[in-house]
C-alpha cells in the first residue's frame, strides 16, 4: 500500500506535507498539557521531542506510508495541528481519521474545515465506502466535532488501548460515503 499525500486547500487552510521547518509551531502546541490529555503521546517536553516526531513523519513519507498532513493557517502560515488517516484498509474501502489542534484554534471550525476536506478526499480520490474516527469517551470536544460532521456513534469499545499507563474506553464513530453526499448538499 503506497499513499501519496496531496496538498489540500480549503478558506482558511492548507493541508500539506510536515516539514523539518515546522518544528517550533509543532513544539508551541505539543507542549501544552491540554492538547495532549486525549491523544496516545505526551506532552513534549523539549523541541528535540517534535523534531523527533517530525523525523518519523518524514520517514513515512519517504516509505510511502501513511502520514498527517501539517494544518497550516493561510492567514499566519504557521503551522497549527496535523491531521491525518491515522489507518486505511484499501480492501475494505475503510480507513480512519484524526487529528490534533492548537488550543489557540479551539472552538474556531478549523478541524471541521480540515475534516470535511480530507473526508472528501477519501471518498472522491481514495475511494472509500466509510470513514471512522475514534476518541477517548470522555473527550467531549471530539464527539462534538465529529457528530458535526455528521459521523454517527457505532459504539463504545471498553478498554480498547492502553493510553499513558491507563486503560481507555473509545467511542467509534463512522461516516458511510452515501451520509457525506447529503451532508454536503446540507451545508
Amino acid at each position: 500500500m503506497n499513499f501519496h499525500l496531496p496538498i489540500l486547500e480549503t478558506e482558511r487552510l492548507i493541508l500539506r506535507k510536515v516539514t523539518s521547518s515546522d518544528a517550533q509551531d509543532m513544539y508551541e502546541y505539543c507542549s501544552i498539557p491540554e492538547v495532549a490529555t486525549y491523544v496516545p503521546w505526551e506532552t513534549h517536553q523539549t523541541i528535540e521531542d517534535s523534531e523527533q516526531f517530525i523525523q518519523f513523519i518524514l520517514n513515512q513519507y519517504e516509505a510511502g506510508k501513511l502520514a498527517p498532513w501539517a494544518i497550516e493557517h493561510k492567514e499566519t502560515g504557521k503551522m497549527i495541528g496535523t491531521f491525518d488517516f491515522v489507518t486505511w484498509y484499501p480492501q475494505h474501502a475503510r480507513a480512519e481519521i484524526g487529528f490534533v489542534l492548537s488550543e489557540k484554534y479551539w472552538g474556531t471550525g478549523i478541524i471541521l474545515e480540515a475534516a470535511r476536506k480530507v473526508i472528501q478526499y477519501g471518498f472522491t480520490e481514495m475511494n472509500l465506502n466509510i470513514i471512522k474516527a475514534s476518541c477517548m469517551k470522555e473527550n467531549a470536544q471530539s464527539k462534538r466535532v465529529l457528530e458535526k460532521l455528521g459521523m454517527k456513534l457505532d459504539g463504545v469499545l471498553r478498554d480498547e488501548y492502553m493510553i499513558k499507563a491507563t486503560f481507555r474506553d473509545m467511542a467509534i464513530y463512522s461516516l458511510k460515503k452515501e451520509e457525506e453526499i447529503l451532508y454536503e448538499k446540507n451545508d
